[in-house]
């Protein structure tokens, strides 16, 4: 049995597809075309308490048609791969088209950008787990919080699910393009219990491999201690502290990079990175680099959403922002060239440094270690920075005590030129990936 034979559609059958509907999209008039037809499948299993809480299966279709009548544009969708299906889709986005406004940006990446060919990755590993066998993982997984801590005392459940798709993109300049990935998790979330007080916190490992996540016993205990270790939280007087954004929230502050330097925030002048190009925005030890072409990666991909070839690129080199995050329409908006960013960033990754979470620990000395923010309180107009948060106030390089009920604020252009290390620390679970990040200071506002 071939490697993707539990698919419903052969991977030919994907590419007959989307060759229809183009030949479609031009018998009706459309001056330009481009269509995404994937197909996924896979399951979760949760226990909780050692009981089976659910167990789900997924398996869906979708077909996804954009086309162009001159520079008006129409989108549609369906998830029925019949004939009339597709041609119906086609004219109810050729309908939409004729009712849009004309946008002089609209339309196709140029012809010359598009990826000619498709190198393996190695993208896709699937996770033959029956159902019996996934509820042994998860059991496992959460038998192992609770042998952490006696403190241990309840549990939101301990889940694995394993997902397998695969997709083809084409577009009517003859470009086409897909192939198959995979996607694996084993999570866990426990509460933990002393006096009258009760604090949760989870922890989980994902992956492209299943046989490359950390073990079930191992996710249930980092689970546990995380739990157990927030117990006896306190508030922080209010002041002016270094923090310390552990792996996991570092990984979110290259987020905020991304959404500020996208063509989207740009060109409607909704970013403080406006005209930012060229200039510091970081400390001179700090490089960010885009690596699509990872093997195995959870954000590889040889082309964007646009069918853009994908390349390797500097985005800050020496503390300096060399590139935007642009597709094919907003490039076209602000007069510059795609970055095969439609859909977003492709493994970004910050260069680490020497220090473990440990060293960085002790470079702050005193300071938050962060492990928990709450709300979305970022004006990416102005870069102002404002979160719930939770962690460690730390003292002498250690850990003091757990410190809850408090919200950090600053602004983003002082929190990134205000980097002082980045750790070694790092952990892969996105198109983000980054160790973790001191910064010098940030206001806390607690008693």
């Amino acid at each position: 049995m071939s490697e993707t034979a539990a698919f419903s559609h052969a991977f030919a059958d994907l590419q007959q597809l989307a060759e229809d509907v183009l030949r479609h999209a031009r018998a009706h008039g459309a001056s330009a075309c481009e269509v995404d037809v994937s197909e996924g499948f896979g399951q979760s299993v949760t226990v909780r308490c050692d009981e089976v809480e659910t167990i789900e299966f997924n398996r869906d279709k979708g077909i996804g048609v954009t086309v162009y009548a001159g520079q008006r544009k129409g989108y549609a969708s369906t998830s029925d791969f019949s004939a009339q299906a597709l041609r119906d889709t086609v004219e109810a986005a050729l309908n939409i088209a004729r009712f849009t406004a004309e946008d002089d940006c609209a339309g196709l990446a140029d012809a010359a950008l598009m990826a000619r060919d498709c190198p393996d990755l190695d993208l896709y590993h699937p996770w033959r787990l029956s159902v019996e066998e996934a509820i042994e993982v998860a059991r496992r997984c959460e038998q192992a919080a609770f042998d952490a801590s006696p403190l241990i005392d309840n549990s939101e459940g301990a889940t694995v699910s394993t997902q397998q798709a695969h997709f083809v993109s084409a577009n009517s300049h003859g470009f086409m393009g897909g192939y198959p990935t995979s996607r694996h998790y084993i999570s866990a979330s426990v509460i933990a219990g002393e006096r009258e007080q009760m604090q949760r916190d989870d922890w989980y490992t994902t992956h492209r491999d299943g046989q490359r996540l950390e073990s079930p016993e191992s996710v249930g205990r980092i689970a546990a201690e995380r739990a157990v270790a927030r117990l006896g939280g306190r508030k922080l007087k209010t002041g002016d502290y270094p923090v310390l954004f552990e792996a996991p929230l570092a990984a979110g502050l290259l987020g905020s990079l991304v959404h500020a330097a996208s063509g989207g925030a740009l060109y409607r002048k909704a970013s403080f990175l406006l005209d930012h190009l060229g200039k510091r925005l970081m400390p001179d030890f700090v490089n960010i680099v885009e690596r699509p072409h990872l093997p195995c990666g959870l954000a590889s991909a040889s082309f964007d959403s646009d069918g853009v070839a994908t390349r390797d690129s500097d985005v800050v080199s020496a503390g300096i922002l060399q590139r935007y995050f642009l597709s094919a329409y907003t490039a076209r908006k602000l007069g510059l060239q795609t970055t095969a960013n439609a859909g977003g960033s492709h493994n970004l990754i910050i260069e680490s440094g020497s220090l473990d979470r440990a060293g960085l620990l002790q470079k702050m000395g005193h300071g938050l270690l962060l492990t928990e923010v709450l709300g979305h309180g970022i004006n990416y107009v102005t870069g102002d920075y404002s979160r719930g948060a939770a962690g460690f106030w730390v003292e002498d390089g250690k850990i003091a005590y757990p410190v809850e009920e408090i919200t950090i604020a600053g602004n983003l252009r002082d929190m990134f030129a205000g980097i002082v290390a980045v750790g070694n620390d790092v952990l892969a679970r996105g198109s983000k990936q980054s160790g973790s990040i001191l910064i010098d200071r940030m206001t806390i506002a607690g008693e």
